[in-house]
């Protein structure tokens, strides 16, 4: 496939090579800090990796020493300032908060970019290449796989502020590493190195700062000759697991299988096995 040609919409970057997106987080100087508009700019762009059949995989790192500082609310209404999270926000012109106005920023805001990583039908790789604080770590903890650099580092930034965590974290930290330690993470608000994230599970692999990028192309370049499809319902198999009980899990495993066994790659897995050769998957 060509290369798409590289486009920068305010604070990210989007280019498309080898049918994987790369969607990088590019204002260094706030360590990528996410501006509202830049938050809806990823929403739209996973949205749109779903429905592309030239998009096979994702990868979503950042520039400079950041990977993400969470959501910069200096962007956002009365120039609040940034704080980790969003809920300190949701004031009105003037200062006045009204009963639901913060549910509803928080709704519309971090937790639907967290649930367009969760919900998007490809496999989305997080580079992490420095700090990731706030939603910016849960930004990497709702990816599908991680790297990190060895000079990353993950904050439970929010009771530094006096704040819950937002945009899922407490839905998405507990599922990885148990209660136990995300209360530890969360109350504490220490900052974590790459090497102990590795250790209790939040990321599948530490690699020198030189090599993550490569390495990212790497797996990425590996989901994207995969039986894109498979993957997808694969996907939505595990991050449904632990939200049910057994029949339901087995009910939506049959189902996926079923719905799966309709596509191209199925049937060339199958033929592939059967003739003793590798398979050559499309995504179809």
């Amino acid at each position: 496939m060509p290369v798409t040609p590289e486009a920068r919409a305010g604070g990210v970057r989007r280019e498309v090579r080898e049918q994987v997106l790369h969607l990088t987080l590019d204002r260094p100087e706030t360590l990528n800090a996410l501006a509202p508009a830049d938050r809806d700019r990823l929403i739209a762009h996973l949205d749109d990796a779903s429905a592309d059949p030239d998009v096979r995989a994702v990868v979503l790192t950042g520039t400079g020493r950041g990977f993400c500082a969470g959501a910069d609310l200096r962007a956002g209404p009365a120039g609040v300032e940034r704080a980790g999270g969003e809920a300190d926000a949701g004031k009105r012109a003037g200062g006045e908060r009204i009963p639901g106005d913060v549910a509803r920023m928080l709704r519309l805001g971090a937790q639907r970019l967290i649930a367009a990583v969760l919900d998007c039908e490809k496999p989305v790789i997080a580079a992490v290449n420095g700090v990731a604080a706030g939603l910016g770590a849960h930004l990497a903890l709702a990816c599908d796989l991680a790297l990190a650099a060895e000079s990353a580092r993950f904050v439970e930034v929010f009771a530094r502020r006096g704040l819950v965590p937002d945009g899922g974290g407490a839905y998405l930290l507990p599922r990885l590493v148990g209660p136990r330690r995300a209360k530890e993470l969360m109350f504490f608000a220490d900052a974590l190195s790459a090497a102990d994230a590795e250790r209790l599970g939040l990321v599948n692999r530490v690699v020198p700062d030189g090599e993550l990028a490569a390495t990212a192309d790497a797996w990425a370049a590996r989901l994207a000759t995969g039986p894109t499809r498979a993957l997808a319902l694969t996907k939505q198999l595990v991050n449904a697991s632990l939200d049910g009980d057994r029949a339901t899990a087995f009910a939506a495993e049959a189902a996926a299988q079923e719905i799966n066994m309709t596509t191209a790659d199925a049937r060339e897995g199958v033929a592939a096995f059967t003739e003793r050769r590798e398979p050559k998957f499309t995504g179809r």
